[in-house]
């Protein structure tokens, strides 16, 4: 299969000549409405994206447009696995943010990645795994790697799935705009639409039932409270209350499913939130040093609009499970009891700057505690790779997941050697 990358461009806005290390193809642009339901969104179509990720960055160009080879392709019947599509913010990122240069969410320094593979950073927000990783772990999915992944071809999606979680974005295109890069939501739907057209190219009619087999979750939704709405920067803050602002994200939310659903997504979870103002950071600038309740019931709101709206939607769509995963109650207790769990701090980070708080982000120059493993958060915002195991299993018990390949799961990632704070 010929790489999607490597790729050399005209400078012609349309039918772009496109020089693989194997063929030549061509490509066209693809309009980006996503029938009626994303007829707003065609302001933000993928030349932005080029835009933004920088015009000197080698980019997964054929995920979003259209391959016609000048010598065909062979249709052959689709013996396809059953893969992910993640759609999601830094908890579920695994290199995304990584790959576009201008983003100020970033987990590409040490001590990110500490504990998984060879202990370099890989983009993910976290020490180890993120949940995602482990539920697929164990459930006998294949992680998929990030959209902007290099070595992503059409082969490693059939194959993978793609995900296409990045750090600081949110259900609102506004959200997390002081990190200036991010893939929103709506941007995340439209690249997937890309994927589809490159998949269909490739497989013809089996192509439907490859989406409709092909699990999808969306996970995502705090960074809409803690990086717009709590914040008194964003016009979000003073637009709307409480009430009005949840009724606002759950109308997009339901615009974006059912553009998924349009896409061709069958098999869809929805998970919630957990109890955000218990994170290191939002502890830290509260006057006392608790959760601050507030953030934490804006939370249970969205969980509650968004499990109603879950319902609504699986009651009206065809031949779809449109499913909503509750976590609150599984990291609130790991929160509230960490000794009860095998932990011994979960309110502060395991990598941090000392007594500087909040340090937004692990950097070389930190401080990392002496037993990742005790500590229930990694940095101010994201869970250690010891909690997301023990959510994703609590997870896992509690809504039946089930191995949906023949093949064993993927192992976890052997432990990294730690180097020391003070080298």
């Amino acid at each position: 299969m010929s790489p999607i990358l490597d790729c050399s461009w005209s400078k012609h806005l349309f039918g772009y000549t496109v020089v693989t290390r194997k063929r030549v193809v061509i490509v066209r642009e693809i309009h980006v409405g996503l029938k009626p339901q994303l007829h707003h969104f065609s302001e933000h179509n993928f030349l932005k994206v080029l835009e933004d990720t920088g015009a000197n960055m080698k980019f997964n160009v054929a995920l979003t447009l259209l391959l016609v080879s000048l010598v065909g392709l062979a249709i052959q019947g689709c013996h396809c696995k059953v893969v992910q599509f993640i759609f999601g913010d830094s908890l579920s990122d695994v290199g995304n943010n990584k790959n576009l240069p201008r983003s100020l969410a970033q987990a590409s320094l040490p001590y990110y990645g500490i504990d998984f593979g060879n202990g370099l950073p890989n983009g993910r927000f976290t020490n180890g795994r993120t949940v995602a990783d482990i539920i697929g772990d164990n459930t006998g999915l294949p992680r998929p790697p990030a959209f902007l992944d290099p070595s992503l071809t059409e082969d490693v999606i059939l194959e993978n799935g793609v995900n296409y979680a990045s750090g600081g974005g949110g259900i609102l295109n506004e959200t997390g705009g002081f990190f200036i890069q991010r893939f929103s939501l709506w941007r995340q739907i439209e690249l997937f639409q890309g994927t589809t057209e490159l998949i269909k190219s490739k497989l013809g009619k089996q192509a439907a039932k490859f989406f409709q087999d092909a699990r999808f979750v969306v996970a995502l939704g705090s960074n809409d409270f803690i990086n717009n709405y709590l914040m008194p920067v964003y016009t979000d803050s003073w637009t709307y209350n409480d009430e009005t602002f949840i009724e606002y994200l759950m109308e997009t939310l339901q615009k974006q499913l059912l553009a998924l659903h349009n896409l061709g997504a069958r098999k869809l979870m929805v998970f919630g939130l957990g109890p955000m103002g218990c994170i290191p950071l939002q502890r830290v600038l509260s006057t006392s040093g608790q959760c601050q309740e507030r953030a934490n019931k804006l939370a249970l709101s969205f969980n509650k609009a968004a499990s109603n709206l879950l319902v609504n939607l699986a009651s009206k769509l065809p031949n779809a499970s449109f499913k909503f995963g509750d976590a609150y109650d599984v990291v609130n207790d790991v929160i509230r009891n960490p000794y009860k769990y095998g932990f011994n701090n979960s309110d502060s980070p395991c990598c941090s700057l000392g007594n500087i708080r909040p340090a937004l982000t692990c950097l070389p120059t930190s401080t990392l505690c002496e037993d990742r493993s005790k500590y229930v958060f990694w940095d101010e915002y994201h869970p250690s790779d010891s909690a997301n195991e023990l959510i994703a299993n609590e997870l896992i018990k509690k809504f039946g997941f089930l191995d949906v390949n023949s093949h064993a799961p993927a192992p976890a990632p052997e432990s990294a050697i730690a180097p020391s704070p003070d080298e």
